[in-house]
């Protein structure tokens, strides 16, 4: 069986200069603190259910 691999919080942000910016967005429910899983057609929250389906470029 393939061991899991551990969450990484530095996969999660990227420093551009002196900013930091995360690179997926927070869960509008649960708060700041609380990123939101990215999958190929939504963003999802794991904590509270919260699901975002992500646009197509053409609409």
């Amino acid at each position: 069986m393939k061991e899991k691999e551990g969450g990484r919080v530095s996969k999660l942000y990227r420093i551009e200069e002196k900013r930091v910016i995360h690179l997926r967005p927070f869960c509008p429910r649960c708060g700041i603190g609380v990123f939101m899983a990215e999958h190929e057609d939504r963003f999802s929250c794991g904590k509270c259910g919260y699901t975002e389906y992500k646009r197509k470029k053409g609409e």
